[in-house]
Protein backbone atom coordinates (compact mmCIF):
# COMPACT_ATOMS: atom_id res chain seq x y z
CA UNK A 1 0.00 0.00 0.00
CA UNK A 2 1.54 3.46 -0.89
CA UNK A 3 0.46 6.89 0.25
CA UNK A 4 -0.84 9.60 -1.93
CA UNK A 5 -1.41 13.18 -0.53
CA UNK A 6 -3.63 14.91 -3.51
CA UNK A 7 -4.35 18.89 -3.66
CA UNK A 8 -6.78 20.58 -5.26
CA UNK A 9 -10.35 18.59 -5.10
CA UNK A 10 -11.97 19.43 -8.91
CA UNK A 11 -13.15 16.95 -10.86
CA UNK A 12 -9.65 15.88 -11.69
CA UNK A 13 -8.55 15.52 -8.08
CA UNK A 14 -11.38 14.01 -6.78
CA UNK A 15 -11.36 11.26 -9.07
CA UNK A 16 -7.84 10.66 -8.89
CA UNK A 17 -8.51 10.24 -5.25
CA UNK A 18 -11.18 8.05 -5.34
CA UNK A 19 -9.77 6.12 -7.68
CA UNK A 20 -6.46 5.62 -5.43
CA UNK A 21 -8.83 5.17 -2.29
CA UNK A 22 -10.77 1.89 -3.98
CA UNK A 23 -7.10 0.45 -5.15
CA UNK A 24 -6.56 0.04 -1.19
CA UNK A 25 -4.02 3.02 -0.89
CA UNK A 26 -3.88 5.78 1.71
CA UNK A 27 -5.18 8.94 0.61
CA UNK A 28 -4.86 12.12 2.16
CA UNK A 29 -6.79 14.95 0.00
CA UNK A 30 -6.32 18.48 0.76
CA UNK A 31 -8.70 21.20 -0.38
CA UNK A 32 -9.55 25.08 0.50
CA UNK A 33 -13.09 24.67 0.48
CA UNK A 34 -14.93 22.96 2.67
CA UNK A 35 -18.11 21.46 0.02
CA UNK A 36 -15.07 19.38 -1.83
CA UNK A 37 -13.47 18.24 1.06
CA UNK A 38 -16.74 16.76 2.62
CA UNK A 39 -17.55 15.13 -0.41
CA UNK A 40 -14.49 13.29 -0.84
CA UNK A 41 -14.08 12.51 3.05
CA UNK A 42 -15.94 9.23 2.94
CA UNK A 43 -13.61 7.88 -0.21
CA UNK A 44 -10.38 8.80 0.66
CA UNK A 45 -8.19 8.18 4.18
CA UNK A 46 -8.43 11.48 5.55
CA UNK A 47 -9.59 14.90 3.77
CA UNK A 48 -8.89 18.12 5.62
CA UNK A 49 -9.43 21.40 4.83
CA UNK A 50 -6.32 23.75 4.29
CA UNK A 51 -3.81 25.63 1.89
CA UNK A 52 -1.51 23.29 -0.23
CA UNK A 53 1.08 25.49 -0.35
CA UNK A 54 1.63 25.74 3.26
CA UNK A 55 4.56 23.06 4.16
CA UNK A 56 3.13 22.92 7.96
CA UNK A 57 -0.53 22.18 6.81
CA UNK A 58 0.79 19.25 4.77
CA UNK A 59 3.17 18.00 7.43
CA UNK A 60 0.16 17.95 10.04
CA UNK A 61 -2.18 15.88 7.33
CA UNK A 62 0.70 13.42 6.67
CA UNK A 63 2.40 14.31 3.51
CA UNK A 64 5.85 13.97 4.32
CA UNK A 65 5.44 10.16 4.69
CA UNK A 66 3.28 10.35 0.96
CA UNK A 67 5.09 7.95 -1.68
CA UNK A 68 3.32 10.35 -4.05
CA UNK A 69 1.60 14.06 -4.41
CA UNK A 70 -0.66 14.84 -7.14
CA UNK A 71 -1.10 18.66 -7.49
CA UNK A 72 -4.80 19.91 -8.85
CA UNK A 73 -5.50 23.58 -8.39
CA UNK A 74 -7.70 24.44 -11.07
CA UNK A 75 -6.55 27.40 -12.78
CA UNK A 76 -4.69 28.73 -10.00
CA UNK A 77 -0.91 28.45 -11.37
CA UNK A 78 0.97 30.32 -8.16
CA UNK A 79 -0.72 27.90 -6.26
CA UNK A 80 -0.36 24.71 -7.88
CA UNK A 81 3.93 25.82 -8.36
CA UNK A 82 3.94 26.44 -4.72
CA UNK A 83 2.16 23.82 -3.42
CA UNK A 84 4.98 21.89 -5.70
CA UNK A 85 7.35 23.61 -3.75
CA UNK A 86 6.43 23.01 -0.90
CA UNK A 87 5.65 19.02 -1.47
CA UNK A 88 9.65 18.84 -2.77
CA UNK A 89 10.67 20.74 0.58
CA UNK A 90 8.41 17.72 2.45
CA UNK A 91 10.57 15.34 0.47
CA UNK A 92 7.93 13.58 -1.73
CA UNK A 93 9.97 11.90 -4.41
CA UNK A 94 7.59 11.56 -6.78
CA UNK A 95 5.17 14.46 -7.68
CA UNK A 96 2.74 14.85 -10.72
CA UNK A 97 0.88 18.40 -11.63
CA UNK A 98 -2.22 19.45 -13.57
CA UNK A 99 -1.41 21.98 -15.88
CA UNK A 100 -3.29 24.35 -17.41
CA UNK A 101 -1.07 25.87 -20.19
CA UNK A 102 2.23 24.85 -22.21
CA UNK A 103 3.58 27.78 -19.66
CA UNK A 104 2.63 26.15 -16.33
CA UNK A 105 3.92 23.05 -17.92
CA UNK A 106 7.08 24.21 -18.37
CA UNK A 107 7.81 25.99 -15.36
CA UNK A 108 6.88 22.96 -13.36
CA UNK A 109 9.14 20.53 -15.47
CA UNK A 110 12.10 23.02 -14.16
CA UNK A 111 10.87 22.54 -10.47
CA UNK A 112 11.40 18.67 -10.88
CA UNK A 113 8.68 17.06 -11.15
CA UNK A 114 7.65 13.94 -12.38
CA UNK A 115 5.17 14.41 -14.63
CA UNK A 116 3.02 17.23 -16.12
CA UNK A 117 -0.94 16.13 -16.77
CA UNK A 118 -2.49 18.57 -19.34
CA UNK A 119 -6.03 16.87 -19.84
CA UNK A 120 -8.02 19.38 -21.95
CA UNK A 121 -4.73 19.20 -24.11
CA UNK A 122 -4.83 15.44 -24.31
CA UNK A 123 -8.61 15.13 -24.72
CA UNK A 124 -8.59 17.51 -27.69
CA UNK A 125 -5.54 15.45 -29.48
CA UNK A 126 -6.90 12.14 -28.83
CA UNK A 127 -10.58 13.20 -29.71
CA UNK A 128 -9.45 15.37 -32.95
CA UNK A 129 -7.10 12.21 -34.00
CA UNK A 130 -9.91 9.99 -33.53
CA UNK A 131 -12.46 12.33 -35.53
CA UNK A 132 -9.39 12.23 -38.59
CA UNK A 133 -9.19 8.77 -38.50
CA UNK A 134 -12.64 7.08 -38.51
CA UNK A 135 -11.24 3.61 -38.36
CA UNK A 136 -10.21 4.49 -35.02
CA UNK A 137 -11.96 3.57 -31.49
CA UNK A 138 -9.58 4.91 -29.29
CA UNK A 139 -6.19 7.00 -29.01
CA UNK A 140 -3.76 7.67 -26.55
CA UNK A 141 -1.07 10.07 -26.88
CA UNK A 142 2.06 8.94 -25.15
CA UNK A 143 4.16 11.17 -26.12
CA UNK A 144 7.07 11.92 -28.36
CA UNK A 145 5.41 11.11 -31.46
CA UNK A 146 4.16 7.60 -30.07
CA UNK A 147 1.08 6.50 -29.36
CA UNK A 148 -1.80 4.07 -28.36
CA UNK A 149 -4.47 3.05 -30.54
CA UNK A 150 -7.52 0.98 -30.15
CA UNK A 151 -8.92 0.26 -34.18
CA UNK A 152 -10.85 -2.16 -35.90
CA UNK A 153 -9.56 -4.94 -37.99
CA UNK A 154 -9.09 -4.12 -41.31
CA UNK A 155 -11.46 -5.85 -43.57
CA UNK A 156 -7.98 -7.14 -45.48
CA UNK A 157 -6.45 -8.58 -42.55
CA UNK A 158 -9.92 -10.75 -41.62
CA UNK A 159 -8.89 -14.47 -41.33
CA UNK A 160 -5.74 -13.77 -41.21
CA UNK A 161 -3.09 -14.39 -38.56
CA UNK A 162 -0.64 -12.11 -36.82
CA UNK A 163 2.28 -13.98 -37.73
CA UNK A 164 1.27 -14.07 -41.04
CA UNK A 165 1.22 -10.34 -41.43
CA UNK A 166 4.11 -9.26 -39.53
CA UNK A 167 2.89 -6.08 -38.52
CA UNK A 168 6.15 -5.13 -36.88
CA UNK A 169 8.31 -5.80 -39.64
CA UNK A 170 6.02 -4.54 -42.52
CA UNK A 171 4.58 -1.43 -40.98
CA UNK A 172 6.56 -0.98 -37.78
CA UNK A 173 3.89 -1.13 -35.24
CA UNK A 174 3.00 -3.83 -32.13
CA UNK A 175 -0.11 -5.21 -31.69
CA UNK A 176 -0.42 -5.01 -27.53
CA UNK A 177 -3.96 -7.00 -27.15
CA UNK A 178 -6.82 -8.26 -29.14
CA UNK A 179 -10.35 -7.61 -27.70
CA UNK A 180 -13.17 -9.53 -28.73
CA UNK A 181 -15.65 -7.24 -28.14
CA UNK A 182 -19.03 -9.78 -28.32
CA UNK A 183 -16.96 -11.86 -25.61
CA UNK A 184 -15.26 -9.03 -23.58
CA UNK A 185 -12.21 -10.96 -23.67
CA UNK A 186 -8.87 -9.38 -23.98
CA UNK A 187 -6.25 -10.80 -25.45
CA UNK A 188 -3.27 -9.71 -23.85
CA UNK A 189 -0.36 -11.01 -25.37
CA UNK A 190 -2.28 -12.12 -28.27
CA UNK A 191 -1.87 -15.28 -29.71
CA UNK A 192 -0.04 -14.87 -33.12
CA UNK A 193 -1.93 -17.83 -34.48
CA UNK A 194 -4.82 -16.64 -34.02
CA UNK A 195 -6.91 -15.71 -36.99
CA UNK A 196 -8.13 -11.90 -36.34
CA UNK A 197 -12.33 -11.98 -36.84
CA UNK A 198 -14.32 -9.03 -37.76
CA UNK A 199 -15.67 -8.25 -34.21
CA UNK A 200 -11.54 -8.11 -32.49
CA UNK A 201 -10.43 -4.76 -32.07
CA UNK A 202 -7.18 -4.23 -31.89
CA UNK A 203 -4.51 -2.14 -29.52
CA UNK A 204 -1.65 -1.10 -31.11
CA UNK A 205 1.33 0.65 -30.26
CA UNK A 206 4.01 2.27 -32.80
CA UNK A 207 5.12 5.91 -34.02
CA UNK A 208 2.13 8.40 -34.39
CA UNK A 209 3.43 8.71 -38.53
CA UNK A 210 2.78 4.70 -38.64
CA UNK A 211 -0.17 4.68 -36.80
CA UNK A 212 -2.01 7.44 -39.29
CA UNK A 213 -0.69 5.35 -41.91
CA UNK A 214 -2.49 2.31 -40.21
CA UNK A 215 -5.96 3.96 -39.45
CA UNK A 216 -6.15 4.09 -43.25
CA UNK A 217 -6.69 0.89 -44.42
CA UNK A 218 -9.89 -0.23 -45.07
Amino acid sequence: MKRFIIIGLGNFGSSIAETLHAQGHDVLALDTRELPVDRIAPHVTRAAVGDGRNVETLERLGARDADAGIVSTGDDITASLLATLALRDLGVKEIYVKVISRDHARVAARLGVTETIFPERESALNLGTRLAQKSLINYIDLGEGIGLQEMAVPDAWEGRTLRDLDLRRKHNISIVAIHDVLTGQMHLPPDPDAPLKDSDTLLVAGRDEELEKLARLK
